[in-house]
């Protein structure tokens, strides 16, 4: 038989070359998020021009009214009698229609049935969230507590809370309390 001489191109089988890698991803998504934010920049609504006939004047400062004393003082009159009194001082916001919240804030000083108002800038007081004069229909005031009251307000709603609890678990349970002792004769 006959045999073929190698060619010299053929003799070695070389391996098919190894498949080169997939480029990575991070470029597009970097690309697409850049063309994303530029269409929403572009999305957004045009300010207006400024005005090219001059420099622009500032604005007038927006300067609150001096507090009136007539008006806090007549409202006082009619609504005094609620204020919760320590060491004849108190807090109070007055309803200011201008805002529409209760954003004029006076201490209230009482020294032999006279009052004196102290405009302030804030209440420093706890407001009153409790009692008749929480729950005062078309009251132009809110009135304040101090701390020691408001700290011995909560004890006692603490032990109303405790004793009521306490009392539907022994009824759930079937165990009635104790009768209280006899009184001696």
């Amino acid at each position: 038989m006959y045999q073929q001489e190698p060619n010299e191109f053929e003799a070695e089988e070389t391996p098919p070359p190894e498949p080169k890698p997939k480029p990575s991803m991070v470029p597009s998504w970097v690309m697409l998020g850049f063309i994303v934010g530029a269409l929403f920049v572009w999305a957004l609504p045009k300010r207006e021009p400024a005005s090219a006939s001059g420099p622009l004047e500032p604005s007038p400062p927006t300067v609150q009214a001096a507090p009136r004393f007539t008006t806090i003082e007549a409202v006082f009159a009619e609504w005094g009698q609620y204020a919760v009194w320590h060491q004849d001082r108190t807090e109070i916001a007055l309803w200011n229609s201008a805002t529409q919240a209760y954003s004029d804030c006076y201490e209230v000083l009482r020294n032999d049935g006279a009052f004196f108002f102290r405009s302030i800038t804030r209440l420093t007081l706890p407001l009153l969230t409790h009692g008749p004069q929480a729950n005062l229909e078309n009251c132009p005031l809110q009135f304040t507590e101090t701390a020691a009251q408001r700290a011995a307000w909560l004890g006692e709603k603490n032990q109303e809370t405790w004793r009521s609890i306490s009392t539907a678990a022994r009824e759930n349970m079937g165990v009635t309390p104790p009768a209280p002792p006899a009184p001696r004769p």
